[in-house]
Order: structure tokens, then sequence, then C-alpha cells
């Protein structure tokens, strides 16, 4: 049975971290706000956060300094999502789990706490399929994946001016836009290989803007938002 209010957030690691040293306080000073009103109500959730433009960096220079292979490189990926997610449970402090979930497959007592945090787990498997996996873990329903883009697209936005966004799309039509591979830094709406897992699991995935805390808002009270309702 899928628990209403227990959602699962992929937040990505470039809303955390927008660019090498900059971390984005005033904005987790807002999410912290947000999710606290929600946690009050009785809501849980389930934060998978992502490593975003600094993992890219460190992983570049892996491949450029010692030919690093994928294995590596998310290797380095995974703690720097590790390192994202104890940042936010220490923001969290008592409300939160007292550790980060390093494997959405293990059992998880969510019983006195209402947040827990995950980070990456293990080589080829992104934190977009650790957000299906806890989602299937937990009995999530919906997972609302948080980056720096508003839609889906048609067509690569940074390629073509021209691509427009998509409110609604089938899993099936979602993995032809999308492809059929995953590689460490991938950059993806939603990583080709999760969302087949979710296609199997019957599970509903909302892209949104992560900065936009009012749409985000919007989303777990079940109002009208904007972002893209991938499911079916």
């Amino acid at each position: 049975m899928k628990n209403k209010k227990l959602f699962i957030l992929s937040l990505g690691g470039s809303i955390i971290v927008p660019s090498p040293g900059e971390i984005d306080i005033a904005f987790l000073k807002r999410f912290r706000k947000l999710i606290l009103s929600f946690t009050k109500k009785g809501y849980k959730f389930a934060i998978v956060t992502g490593g975003g433009k600094i993992c890219r960096v460190y992983q570049k220079a892996a491949k450029d300094l010692a030919g690093a292979s994928f294995e590596d490189m998310d290797l380095l990926g995974i703690s720097i999502t590790k390192v994202n997610a104890l940042l936010l449970r220490m923001i969290f402090k008592k409300e939160a789990y007292p550790e980060v979930v390093d494997n959405p497959t293990k059992k998880i007592d969510m019983s006195k706490h209402k947040i827990i945090f995950a980070g990456g787990w293990k080589p080829g498997c992104s934190t977009d399929m650790d957000a299906v996996l806890l989602a299937k873990n937990l009995g999530a329903g919906k997972i609302i994946n948080l980056s720096n883009i508003s839609f889906v697209f048609d067509k690569d936005l940074n390629l073509y001016k021209d691509a427009k966004p998509i409110k609604n799309i089938s899993w099936q039509d979602y993995l032809k836009l999308a492809g059929s591979k995953w590689i460490p830094g991938l950059s993806k709406p939603f990583d080709p290989m999760a969302a087949r897992l979710a296609k199997k699991l019957n599970k509903s995935v909302i892209v949104a803007k992560g900065t936009n805390l009012k749409n985000l808002e919007n989303i777990l009270r079940g109002r009208k938002f904007l972002g893209t309702k991938i499911e079916g």
C-alpha cells in the first residue's frame, strides 16, 4: 500500500552547491522551513541528494589526471553526494534519521523520525535510482525530482532553442527521449535506468525546478504546479 503522506525527494546537488565553493545557504534555510512545516502535519520525507556540478569537476580531474574508469568516477561522485546528504542531515538535526542512508534497499525504521537523508549507494547506480529504490522500500508512490530545470523538454534545451516543455508524459515516451544508458555525471532530467525501474514498479515522478519552493509546496499539497509528470 502506498503511503500518501510519504514523499521521496531527489534534490539535485547543483541546487545545494550552485558552483564549487558556493553553498546556497539562503535556499537551504527556506527549504528546511518548508519541509518542517509539512512534518508538523504528519508528513514524512526521504531526501536523496545529488552531487551536481562540483561532482563533475572532481570526475573530470580524475579522468584527466589519472585516466579514471567509470567506476572510479562513480565512487568520487558517491562520496560527494554523501557529503551533501550529511550537510542536510545536520541542518535538520533532531528531526532527521541519525545517519545518512547509504543503502536504499535495507530496512529503515522511520517510526521515530520524519526525515531521512540518503546519498549515493554503489557504482552503476545513480541517485535517481536510489530514489526509486527508496520509494519501493518505503512504500511511497510519488517521487519529486528537483533539479535546475522546470520541465522535461521534447529536445535538449541546451542545443535547441525551440524545445518545448512537456507537462505529462508516459514512461515509454520518456525513455524514447532520454535514451537507454547511464554513465557517471550524465545530465538527464531522470536517469534512464531509474526510469525503467520506476515504470516497472508503477511509480510516478514529477520533474520540477528545485529552487522554486512555492511550486514545491503546491506539489506537496496536490495543487496545480509547474513541472512534468511522468507515469504509466
